[in-house]
């Protein structure tokens, strides 16, 4: 009897994800904007909290300076973002006929290295590379815009974002009563638990962001690449999309060394710079800011960054991680979850070790106490 109940338990748990996945699936124009403006909320939490307390705001008035101020840094990140792309534009046509001249040059040391016969359909100049590029190239900018879907909901985001710091205390109130046999002690202690772990995550990028496109634009500059600087700070601003940011924006400075350099050993150098730098961020600069405070094993990133993908592309990516470290809270916080809070947290050193290592120091120790 206890089997069946078991069996019908794990079908409706199952039923039930299934459901739930294929909802936010389905509800993502309307789930997005909200995430982003909760994010954003919680973002900008401490200079509405000053307007208040410090300056004696009253909240419209805070909540109203708190969402100018995101505006004119969003709006003056956007514009720089339009000129320089807008500049790049429109040198497309000189870029565009040298990257067909370095094509059939490849085409032709190909033919000569491994003796291919030009009749072979293997490499053709018949594919006329200036009609792939020509027509794409002035898409760049386009695809860029539309890459995050933050840009389509630009009217929702802040009216969202406008409520969540204006209605606050209403939302704790709901809180309080949609868990009500929990005391208020508890889920306070809850809320500041995601407060300060968003809090931490969103700053510590903004750390991480500055320091790797400064090393990003120094490595640049090294090598003589144009506009080093937007370059450096957008791909590091591509870090928002974890792990593969910093490589999809290595490849719009490697394609202008490609066009402006007469050796492709400069293209070769900005995608070994950009790679070394990823490799110094992941292992050292993110982990020694951020700390501990977002303790989330590289197996769930992953799995977390490729799930959020396919629910909502690039845009689930990017909250792909301050939504996992959500739910470890959650679950650590709730008894019969904590199965999944251990599994999404850091393994420790214990865990890590060989069995066969640890034998190995047993039969030492009981080896030592035998000896006279």
């Amino acid at each position: 009897m206890n089997s069946k109940k078991q069996i019908t338990h794990s079908a409706f748990s199952l039923l039930s994800l299934i459901a739930v996945v294929f909802i936010l699936y389905i509800l993502k124009p309307l789930i997005i904007p909200i995430l982003y403006a909760s994010i954003l909320a919680i973002m900008i939490f401490p200079i509405q909290n000053f307007l208040e307390k410090k300056w004696r705001c009253n909240r419209l008035f805070a909540s109203l300076c708190s969402i100018t101020i995101i505006f004119f840094i969003t709006a003056l990140l956007g514009t720089i973002i339009y000129f320089r792309l807008n500049a790049l534009i429109n040198n497309s046509e000189i870029y565009i006929a040298k990257l067909t001249t370095l094509y059939y040059n490849f085409i032709e040391f190909t033919y000569d290295t491994f003796g291919i016969s030009r009749r072979s359909s293997l490499f053709t100049k018949d594919l006329r590379l200036e009609s792939l590029l020509k027509g794409r190239f002035d898409k760049i900018g386009e695809f860029i815009y539309q890459s995050g879907s933050l840009f389509s909901y630009l009217v929702l985001i802040p009216i969202y974002l406008f409520f969540f710091l204006y209605y606050r205390r209403f939302f704790r109130v709901f809180y309080y009563k949609l868990f009500i046999n929990k005391p208020k002690v508890f889920l306070n202690r809850m809320i500041r638990k995601v407060y300060k772990i968003q809090q931490n995550y969103l700053l510590g990028l903004i750390k991480v962001i500055i320091i790797v496109g400064c090393l990003n634009s120094i490595g640049l500059l090294l090598l003589g690449i144009g506009n080093p600087f937007f370059f450096g700070f957008l791909a590091a601003f591509l870090l928002l999309i974890p792990y593969i940011g910093i490589f999809i924006g290595s490849l719009l400075p490697a394609i202008v060394a490609l066009a402006t350099k007469d050796s492709a050993w400069y293209a070769f150098g900005v995608i070994a710079i950009f790679s070394f730098i990823q490799f110094l961020e992941g292992n050292f600069i993110t982990p020694k800011i951020t700390g501990s405070q977002v303790s989330i094993n590289a197996f769930i990133a992953i799995l977390s960054l490729i799930i959020f993908s396919m629910l909502w592309g690039i845009a689930g990516m990017i909250v792909a991680l301050p939504i996992t470290a959500t739910l470890k809270i959650i679950f650590d916080n709730t008894p019969e979850y904590h199965a999944y809070g251990f599994l999404i947290g850091e393994p420790i050193d214990k865990h890590l070790h060989s069995s066969v290592r640890n034998r190995l120091k047993a039969w030492k120790k009981i080896r030592k106490m035998k000896l006279p």
